[in-house]
């Protein structure tokens, strides 16, 4: 764990892994809470995490690409999109994340 925090490429991870669980539990916890037990307390307590957990994301993820020369076209649009969809940093961690040195 600690060698990730050494690299930029290794803080990305964390920050996706984070946002991506953010995201899980407002879409799928939170989410129903508001709307079916007209609940929205976990809604207005993780909504505000999420989107600072999202914004690190995506400066995060153009601090790497700018570093590692990623071509929007190919690379970094594809981590950028993976934050709109549930599971979607995960999937991105694992096929382009975790293969970059």
């Amino acid at each position: 764990m600690m060698n990730l925090l050494k690299s930029k490429i290794g803080q990305l991870r964390i920050i996706a892994f984070l946002e991506g669980v953010s995201l899980l539990v407002l879409v799928f916890i939170g989410m129903p809470f508001k709307y079916w037990l007209n609940n929205p307390a976990l809604v207005k307590t993780l909504g505000p995490i999420h989107g600072i957990l999202f914004l690190l994301f995506v400066v995060s993820t153009i601090g790497v690409a700018t570093a590692q020369n990623w071509s929007f076209k190919t690379t970094t649009w594809k981590v950028l999109l993976s934050s709109f969809v549930p599971f979607g940093t995960f999937y991105i961690d694992k096929k382009i994340l975790r293969e970059i040195k």
